[in-house]
């Protein structure tokens, strides 16, 4: 017994098509069995520039160890959140 699919509305914009889905479930439109993985190579991540505040003592420490390592100190900063954030 298949289950019958409701057909997605036409959206007027990004975030008409945002609001839906933050309150519709996509299971009800769309078949996740039939779906196939895809790879993007050449997809890159977008990336978002902030600032944060540190003491200098730690952020020399950061230099110091990115230094030792061979690699630019915001990004051993990257590497060690997400380790951080993968580790819980």
């Amino acid at each position: 017994m298949t289950k019958q699919l409701k057909t997605i509305p036409k959206f007027a914009d990004e975030a008409q098509e945002r609001t839906f889905w933050e309150t519709h479930d996509s299971t009800d439109f769309l078949d996740w069995s039939a779906a196939k993985k895809v790879a993007l190579p050449n997809l890159k991540p977008t990336s978002k520039t902030i600032s944060l505040r540190l003491p200098q003592h730690l952020l020399d420490s950061i230099k110091v160890a990115a230094n030792a390592r061979d690699v630019p100190y915001q990004s051993l900063i990257k590497v060690w959140l997400q380790e951080k954030l993968h580790s819980h």
